[in-house]
């Protein structure tokens, strides 16, 4: 038996989802009320929450987005990101969290209506809760990262899309402006979307073509 000296103590192991959409021409989080005085008081944070018993990780993110933000996972993409583990970063005591980026599309973050939730501009961020801040910046340098050599970004996008659509996409995230004609022929030129010989409705000038990923999963090219 361990002396009292020797006993083991362990961090409590919580998850924290990052959950990006496009909006208005602009890159944006999901924000959450955290409430929890003293400490946090009417402030805001990503989703997320403890670990329980006999759950994964990946079965708690799953819980926290669907139990606070309305969000069922099969309607999202989500992947691992990293451990935070910081001493400090919960002043409540050791936790340790799992954090993981979710991206959602336009129609499940448009029918996000709960009270304590709203969509956020990445540029316009008060002081978070815990170490939130930090796990939002690592999530962008993920994402921006991750649009150059994969096609995510068809998570961001509806299924079908123009291909003003697809640029205005990586731009926003990648906050830079693209040559519209190398773009283009680079995006045809890899096969990694396909023409639908039809148009996108509205608009006064003649309707652009609609398209799609020919895969129906994120694939490893080598895009920007």
């Amino acid at each position: 038996m361990l002396k009292p000296k020797e006993q083991l103590r362990f961090a409590v192991l919580a998850t924290d989802v990052v959950l990006f959409a496009i909006q208005d021409k602009a890159l944006k989080v999901l924000l959450m009320d955290v409430h929890v005085p003293p400490w946090f008081r009417h402030t805001q944070g990503i989703p997320g929450g403890l670990v329980l018993p006999d759950e994964t990780t990946d079965d708690s993110v799953r819980r926290h987005m669907r139990m606070k933000v309305g969000i069922q996972s099969k309607d999202v993409y989500a992947e691992q990101l990293y451990t935070f583990s910081a001493i400090k970063r919960d002043p409540r005591g050791r936790v340790v969290s799992v954090g993981y980026l979710g991206l959602v599309p336009p129609p499940i973050a448009s029918n996000i209506f709960l009270r304590n939730v709203h969509w956020q501009d990445v540029t316009e961020l008060s002081p978070l809760a815990y170490d939130h801040d930090d796990i939002i910046k690592t999530a962008i340098r993920r994402l921006r990262d991750k649009i150059t050599y994969t096609t995510l970004v068809r998570y961001l996008l509806t299924t079908e899309f123009t291909l003003f659509d697809l640029q205005q996409a990586y731009e926003i995230i990648l906050r830079c402006t693209l040559d519209k004609r190398n773009f283009r022929k680079k995006m045809l030129g890899l096969g990694i979307v396909k023409e639908l010989h039809r148009q996108k409705r509205g608009g006064a000038h003649r309707p652009p073509s609609l398209y799609r990923f020919v895969s129906k999963d994120a694939r490893v090219f080598r895009l920007i």
